[in-house]
C-alpha cells in the first residue's frame, strides 16, 4: 500500500452559485405517514452537454436539498453503432474506427484490436515491433493520466491552469504522434502483426528528451494538487469505493487500484513483453477521489521508468510479420479475446471468425463503460458539487461508452 500523506480537511468550500443553463429543475414533494407533505425532493437533469460531463452525457439527479439520494447516469447521445459496423467491414478497415472509441488514446485501443486478431490468426509479433507498442502506449498513458488530473482540478473550480499544464505536456507527446502516424489524436498506426511504419529520423532523440524533461513537470503538478487545501477538503473521503464493490462489479484500472485491489494486466497477462520491464503497481488506502487523483500521478512516475527502459533498450530488427497478409486476409474460424491494461482500465475486443474477410461477431469490452456503472453508489450521500468531482475522477471518455 502507498501513503498518500493524507492531510486533514480543511472545510468544504461553497458550491459556485447560479444555475446552469444545461440544468432542469423539478421539484417532487414525497407524501408523509399521515397524509401531509414532508421535505421536498429536487431532480435536477444535469446534461446532456453539461461542461463537467467529458462528453455528451446527462446525470439525473434526486437532491434532498444539496444531498443526492437517486443518481441515473443516461448516455446514448454518441451511439455510432461501432460494433455492428464492424461486423461488416473487413478486419484491417476497422482498425481507424478503434481510433474513434477512447479518441485520447487511439494508440492502445489499435493495441487491444491488434492483439485480439493476432491471437486469431496465430501472427508472431516482431521483438522490435513489441518494443515500439509498449513506447507509444505508455506515452498515450502519460497524456491521459495528465489530462484527466487537469479535467479534475477544472471541475473542482480551477478553471484554466492546471488542465493548460497538463495540455502543455500532451502537446508534446501529441507532436511525437503525429510525426509518427501522421496524425494527432486518430493515428491509425498499429497493424496485424507489428506497427504500420518504423520511427523516422530523430524521433526517439526527441522522445528521450520528453522522458528526461517530464518529471520536473510531475514534481510541479504533484506539487500544486497536493499543497492545496482546497483539493484536499473536496477530494479526501469523497466518493469512496469499497474493494467489495469493485470487485463484484468488474471496475479495472487506475479506480480498481485506488480501492487497494492489486491488479494490472501487464503484470497478470504480461502481454507484449512487459515482463522485461520493472515497474511498481501503485495502491490506495481509502479509495475515495483523492486516491484516485494520485493513482495516475504515481502511475505516470512508473511509465517514466518504463519508457526510460524501453527507449534505452529498443532492438534493431523487423516491425511486421511477413505472415500478415493485409490483402485477402481470412484468419480461421474460431474466436480470440484480446486486452490490455489500457490507461482507463481493462480494453478488450472479442471476435468471432467465420473464415470469411469480415468478424462474424465483434464485441468491445470498454473500461468507461464499466466503471461508470457504480457512479450512483459513490454519489449518494454526497452533495452535488460533490457528484461532478465524483464523475470526474472515473476518467471517462463517450466515445467508448456509446460506441
Amino acid at each position: 500500500m502507498v501513503d498518500f500523506a493524507r492531510q486533514p480537511s480543511a472545510g468544504r468550500p461553497f458550491p459556485p452559485a447560479g444555475p446552469n443553463p444545461n440544468e432542469r429543475y423539478r421539484i417532487v414533494s414525497q407524501p408523509s405517514e399521515n397524509g401531509g407533505l414532508q421535505n421536498d425532493l429536487l431532480e435536477v437533469s444535469m446534461g446532456p452537454q453539461h461542461p463537467s460531463t467529458h462528453g455528451v452525457f446527462r446525470m439525473d439527479l434526486v437532491l434532498d436539498g444539496e444531498t443526492v439520494v437517486k443518481l441515473k447516469p443516461v448516455f446514448g447521445y454518441l451511439h455510432r453503432n461501432h460494433e455492428k459496423l464492424a461486423e461488416n467491414m473487413t478486419y484491417l478497415g476497422s482498425m481507424p474506427y478503434t481510433d474513434r472509441l477512447d479518441y485520447f488514446c487511439s494508440m492502445t485501443n489499435n493495441w487491444a484490436y491488434a492483439l485480439a486478431v493476432e491471437k486469431l490468426a496465430g501472427l508472431q509479433v516482431p521483438e522490435r515491433a513489441e518494443y515500439i507498442r509498449i513506447i507509444v502506449g505508455e506515452l498515450t498513458r502519460l497524456q491521459n493520466h495528465a489530462c484527466l488530473v487537469g479535467f479534475l482540478l477544472q471541475d473542482l473550480g480551477a478553471m484554466g491552469t492546471p488542465l493548460m499544464y497538463a495540455f502543455r505536456e500532451r502537446e508534446k507527446i501529441l507532436d511525437l504522434f503525429e510525426a509518427l502516424s501522421g496524425s494527432r489524436m486518430m493515428c491509425n498506426y498499429l497493424r496485424f502483426g507489428g506497427c504500420r511504419i518504423d520511427f523516422p529520423e530523430g524521433w526517439l532523440e526527441q522522445a528521450k528528451k520528453l522522458v528526461a524533461e517530464f518529471p520536473r513537470f510531475l514534481d510541479e503538478f504533484e506539487a500544486l494538487v497536493t499543497g492545496n487545501e482546497i483539493v484536499l477538503a473536496r477530494l479526501q473521503g469523497i466518493g469512496v469505493l469499497s474493494p467489495e464493490l469493485a470487485i463484484n462489479a468488474s471496475i479495472t484500472g487506475p479506480m480498481l487500484r485506488a480501492s487497494g485491489v492489486d491488479y494490472d494486466l501487464r503484470k497478470v497477462d504480461r502481454y507484449g513483453l512487459y515482463d522485461r520491464f520493472a515497474f511498481r503497481v501503485p495502491l490506495g488506502d481509502h479509495g475515495d477521489c483523492y486516491d484516485r487523483m494520485m493513482m495516475r500521478i504515481l502511475e505516470m512516475r512508473e511509465t517514466l521508468t518504463i519508457l526510460d527502459a524501453a527507449l534505452r533498450d529498443l532492438p534493431e530488427g523487423p516491425i511486421l510479420d511477413p505472415k500478415s497478409k493485409l490483402r485477402g486476409f481470412k484468419p480461421k474460424p474460431g474466436e480470440a479475446y484480446g486486452r490490455i491494461e489500457a490507461p482507463k482500465g481493462e480494453l478488450g475486443f472479442y471476435l468471432i471468425s467465420d473464415g470469411s474477410a469480415n468478424p462474424f461477431r465483434y464485441r468491445v469490452r470498454p473500461p468507461s463503460l464499466i466503471n461508470l456503472t457504480i457512479l450512483e453508489d459513490l454519489c449518494l450521500g454526497h452533495k452535488v458539487a460533490d457528484a461532478v468531482v465524483i464523475l470526474g475522477s472515473v476518467d471517462i471518455v463517450l466515445g467508448e461508452v456509446d460506441r
